[in-house]
């Protein structure tokens, strides 16, 4: 069984993440990094149809715990109808860049004022089986700021402790089939909610990044 990971400290978050930069182009998804869990007929096809996207991973200091804020998606939305995600979406050609993106997605989705979000890096796009190539940024936000959900879009905001989605005790790995391939997945359970897919696959990316 995977040892548990020491309780990581904001700055050790933002020190690990320091060398990190946003990607100049946001669908140079290095599917070669994820061939053990993308068979490679699904990665061909979504290679041909990438739409670049972008995330926010937001890191609220409590004082004694570091938490990551997550929504759960409206049960009315096309795509990943219900399921738990960081506040997000597609670029739009206004946008400045794919960390502008997720700025103004977090915005629309959960409140959260590009100004109080204080960046500390990012991790490489990834794709999606939907499609989309990812670009996470993490950042912190101010324990203060006010989360004021669009009920269009998000379902609920919550709150998981950092260090529990960076204990690898917590993973759960079971596999999925989709259209015609089956691929490993990892799935966080936390008071009810399943973490899984995508978003969970972005946590197990940053704790690699953190603990490198």
């Amino acid at each position: 069984m995977p040892e548990a990971k020491k309780a990581i400290t904001a700055g050790q978050v933002r020190a690990r993440l320091a060398g990190t930069r946003l990607p100049a182009d946001p669908l140079a998804v290095d599917f070669t990094g994820i061939h053990e869990r993308m068979p490679d007929q699904l990665a061909q096809r979504l290679r041909q149809k990438l739409r670049p996207a972008g995330v926010l991973i937001p890191i609220i200091d409590r004082g004694t715990e570091l938490s990551v804020l997550l929504t759960q998606r409206s049960h009315d939305l096309k795509h990943h109808a219900g399921q738990v995600s960081f506040p997000g979406g597609a670029m739009e050609d206004h946008d400045a860049d794919i960390g502008a993106t997720a700025l103004r997605e977090t915005y629309e989705e959960v409140g959260i004022h590009p100004a109080d979000v204080d960046i500390a890096g990012f991790l490489q796009p990834t794709a999606t089986i939907t499609g989309y190539a990812v670009t996470p940024v993490i950042g912190f936000v101010p324990e203060s700021v006010e989360i004021i959900v669009d009920p269009v879009e998000v379902d609920m905001a919550f709150e998981v402790p950092l260090e529990f989605l960076l204990d690898e005790r917590n993973e759960e790995h079971s596999e999925r089939e989709f259209g015609g391939s089956t691929f490993p997945v990892v799935t966080f359970h936390f008071e009810g909610h399943r973490i899984w897919g995508a978003t969970a696959g972005m946590l197990v990316t940053l704790r690699r990044v953190l603990f490198i």
